[in-house]
């Protein structure tokens, strides 16, 4: 019986500290994707080499994000052009018709 507590105990911490070492690994391959400016899916591509190659596994990823909003895409791209009035309200007319078409899987229209 005490065998199997003492076993027990030693298979638990060593978990613990499987699971410390790739949190460390982690967060110190955070820390040089830091410093290298990395971000997106350069930034996750090298934590998890990074991590990989430290001998840990990789934490999972956070779930994606959602795809933006077309409307408020087309929207930053006539800010982003300084259109107003009409011009603006075409310009996202036809991009959130060229969004809709994009999403269908039709080709757009020329």
């Amino acid at each position: 019986m005490k065998m199997t507590l003492i076993t027990a105990a030693v298979l638990s911490l060593g978990l613990m500290a499987g699971t410390a070492h790739a949190s460390d690994a982690q967060a110190k391959c955070e820390a040089q994707a830091a410093e290298k400016k990395l971000a997106g899916a350069a930034k996750n591509s090298f934590v998890k080499k990074c991590v990989t190659d430290a001998g840990g596994t990789p934490a999972t990823a956070p779930a994606k994000a959602k795809a933006p909003d077309p409307a408020e895409v087309c929207e930053k791209s006539a800010a982003d052009k300084k259109l107003v009035g009409a011009a603006k309200n075409a310009h996202v007319k036809k991009c959130m018709e060229d969004a809709k078409a994009g999403a269908s899987g039709a080709a757009p229209k020329k």
